[in-house]
């Protein structure tokens, strides 16, 4: 994955009041989730913006948790929007290189929230990744080759444009290669269809990827050569 350079500063002041003069002045709230797991009761220090969440519990009868004894930390932020467009409005994925007030963390873009009227972004969510632990993220497909089915006459569709991929950060690829050469007419290629190494395809087994589908030429030749 390419790197994206992105500077943040804590977010102190919460509140709807006060994120919506954030926005007035051009800058978005983000909160930087997948922070160190922690024990409770948490005895540590809080940096500024941080918080911390309590994970639930075992599951015990009835449907319920147990009081939990783990939390993990997570960082509310501010970022600049005229710094994020590049990161938002584009079908590359990127690993963030996330400088707050000098220090850096490694973080992948797991949601966006946009306002429902204008298109304004109101909200962004970061996950923070490691080296040692896998990530899922959605990759974007590549088609590759010359279907058999559309040399017949076919025409080849893509159902899914993105596929969710579990894999380590660094082994993230920025696009999922399908090769379609030996795709005949007719027929579908399914995500179960599918394997890379390194990767693990989260979609279900079924879920269909791409297809050639019959067209009415197709079909005419299909019907002459019975005759």
């Amino acid at each position: 994955m390419k790197t994206f350079n992105l500077t943040a500063e804590p977010r102190m002041a919460l509140g709807k009041k006060a994120t919506k003069a954030l926005r007035k002045e051009g800058l978005v709230p983000v909160v930087l989730n997948g922070g160190e797991v922690v024990s409770l009761p948490y005895e540590g220090a809080l940096e500024n913006g941080a918080k911390l969440v309590v994970l639930p519990g075992k599951k015990i009868a009835g449907g319920k948790h147990a009081e939990s004894d783990k939390g993990i930390l997570s960082t509310d932020l501010v970022v600049k929007m005229s710094d994020v467009r590049k990161l938002i409005y584009t079908p590359e994925i990127f690993v963030i290189e996330l400088n707050i007030n000098g220090t850096i963390k490694k973080a992948v873009l797991k949601d966006l929230q946009f306002h429902p009227v204008t298109d304004e972004v109101l909200h962004i969510d970061l996950l923070e990744v490691y080296d040692n632990k896998p990530v899922v993220m959605e990759v974007p497909v590549k088609i590759e080759g010359h279907a058999a089915g559309v040399k017949a006459g076919g025409k080849l569709t893509l159902s899914m444009k993105k596929l969710k991929v579990k894999a380590l950060y660094s082994q993230m690829p920025e696009r999922i290669v399908v090769n379609v050469d030996n795709l005949e007419l007719g027929k579908t290629l399914k995500i179960g269809d599918l394997s890379y190494e390194g990767l693990e395809l989260m979609n279900a087994k079924n879920a269909v990827v791409c297809a050639v589908q019959l067209t009415r030429a197709a079909r005419g030749a299909q019907a002459n050569a019975q005759k």
